[in-house]
This record gives C-alpha cells, sequence and structure tokens, in this order.
C-alpha cells in the first residue's frame, strides 16, 4: 500500500520576460507578508494570490501549490544567508574568530527570522531538507567553513579541521534551530549565539594555540 504522495515543491516555470519576473517577485513578497502576519497554519495560495493583487490563475502559472511558494521562499533565504556568511568570514580587515563570533551571530539572528517558513514547510510536509538543492547548500557551506578553519588554524592538523568543519555545521544548525523553534526573544536568541560561539572558539584554540583569536 502505498503512502501519501509528496507534494510537488519544485516551480512550474521559470520567469524570463521582466514582467513575468516582476509578478513572480510581488507574489514571493505577498508570501512573506502572508507567513508572518497570518502564520504556517493560514498560508494558503489564495491568501498570497489576494495579497499580491493577482489571481490565483497567474500565482499557479509559476507554483503549483503552496509548498512549491514556500521551497521557493527556503532556497532564496538559504542563498541570501550563505552569501551574508561568506562575506562576513572572508573580511579579512578582522581577525579570523571576530569573523566567526559575527557569523555565528548572524546565522541564528537569520534562522530567528524564518522560524515561522521552518515551520509552514514542516507543516505542509514539503520534505526540502531531502532535495538535490538542500544538500548542495549543506555542501557550500561546510566547504566555505573548512576554507576559513585552514586559515584560522594554519598549525591545526587536516583531520582535526575537517572535523571540526563538520562538529560546527552541526553545532550551528541543531542548536540553531532548537533554540529559535522555542520562540525565544531576539535577547535570548543572541545570548545562545554568543555562547556558542565562545565555545566553539575555545575548541579551535586547543587545536591550534598559535591561532589568532
Amino acid at each position: 500500500m502505498r503512502g501519501p504522495s509528496k507534494p510537488k515543491i519544485n516551480a512550474r516555470k521559470r520567469p524570463l520576460q521582466a514582467r513575468s519576473r516582476e509578478l513572480v517577485e510581488d507574489i514571493l513578497e505577498a508570501a512573506i507578508r502572508v507567513l508572518k502576519r497570518q502564520g504556517a497554519q493560514r498560508f494558503t495560495t489564495v491568501r498570497v494570490a489576494e495579497e499580491a493583487g493577482v489571481s490565483v490563475g497567474s500565482l499557479y502559472q509559476y507554483f503549483p501549490n503552496k509548498e512549491a511558494l514556500l521551497y521557493r521562499l527556503q532556497r532564496d533565504e538559504w542563498s541570501e544567508t550563505l552569501g551574508v556568511l561568506d562575506e562576513i568570514l572572508g573580511d579579512e580587515r578582522a581577525p579570523p574568530f571576530a569573523r566567526f563570533r559575527r557569523m555565528v551571530l548572524t546565522f541564528f539572528r537569520s534562522e530567528h527570522q524564518e522560524a515561522a517558513l521552518r515551520v509552514a514547510l514542516d507543516d505542509a510536509g514539503a520534505l526540502f531538507r531531502d532535495t538535490p538543492e538542500a544538500r548542495a547548500h549543506l555542501e557550500r557551506a561546510r566547504a566555505r567553513i573548512a576554507s576559513f578553519l585552514d586559515e584560522a588554524l594554519p598549525g591545526a592538523s587536516k583531520r582535526d579541521k575537517t572535523f571540526a568543519a563538520d562538529f560546527v555545521m552541526t553545532s550551528l544548525s541543531s542548536i540553531a534551530e532548537a533554540v529559535t523553534a522555542q520562540g525565544r526573544t531576539r535577547l535570548e536568541v543572541d545570548a545562545w549565539a554568543k555562547t556558542l560561539a565562545d565555545m566553539l572558539c575555545s575548541y579551535f584554540a586547543s587545536l591550534d594555540p598559535s591561532a589568532r583569536g
């Protein structure tokens, strides 16, 4: 006996003309407003279309269901977050550990902002974590952390740095998601981020005592 079918989470087609791209951007901005204002339980394509001032048919030209729309929001969030974190870690004007602390704080704040989106995706049953895009995103993030550790911990062994990169990725994602899912305040989220950053920087120093903090 077959289980329930998975919702389709890919867009129907890509907007090629300027007018079509503008329409899709209007829909995505409206989706964010609906999600923030009404929450995951009341998020529907009809409400998004109404918010965007377009027909549901126009929305369905690009997004077959709410899962596809939510997934597009998640993909955009992934890209934006990774771009910001890459910029922070690559800012050589600041010492490596200072960059890392800033990166952790920024990541936690990003997770805090997108908590409602994660709830909506989970409620919709969209297994976005199993998609090729999700796996590619994680690999890019892991590679960026590994590259940073090569710079920050020149005296550490390759084995230690490889493990450290995996440890950072697992710690960041699991703790940030758990903390932000509890509805904590911005100050509380920041406290968790700063504490985790302190712990990880102490761990880095143990791998390479000569590392610049």
